[in-house]
């Protein structure tokens, strides 16, 4: 049993993780950040949780360069193949569930 309290959590770096789960390969991880991140494309597919605070994600559809704001609560699904880069205003606390080892 565990109980995460994600306000609680702050990292020593940007994008700093706390595990949470392992299920059978798909990994449950809270980050905290207060800086973007880099623009990749993972190995399988994501879905990122923004449990605090607000975080623009840019994203390329296309060819083309979108953002969407994402604020807490909202939930963000990249697809196979899905180049993105999240962007936070501030703090963020952000769960994300992917497939272990995922870049």
């Amino acid at each position: 049993m565990k109980v995460v309290r994600s306000r609680e959590f702050t990292g020593d770096r940007p994008w700093a993780a706390l595990d949470i789960a392992n299920m059978g390969g798909t990994t449950t991880r809270l980050h905290w950040t207060d800086q973007p991140y880099q623009w990749h494309v993972n190995d399988g597919e994501e879905v990122f949780a923004v449990l605090d605070g607000t975080v623009d994600m840019h994203y390329r559809e296309n060819g083309a360069e979108k953002i969407v704001t994402l604020n807490a609560g909202d939930v963000f699904f990249a697809e196979v193949g899905c180049e993105h880069v999240a962007h936070p205003r501030g703090e963020a606390r952000i769960l994300v569930v992917e497939k272990e080892g995922s870049a």
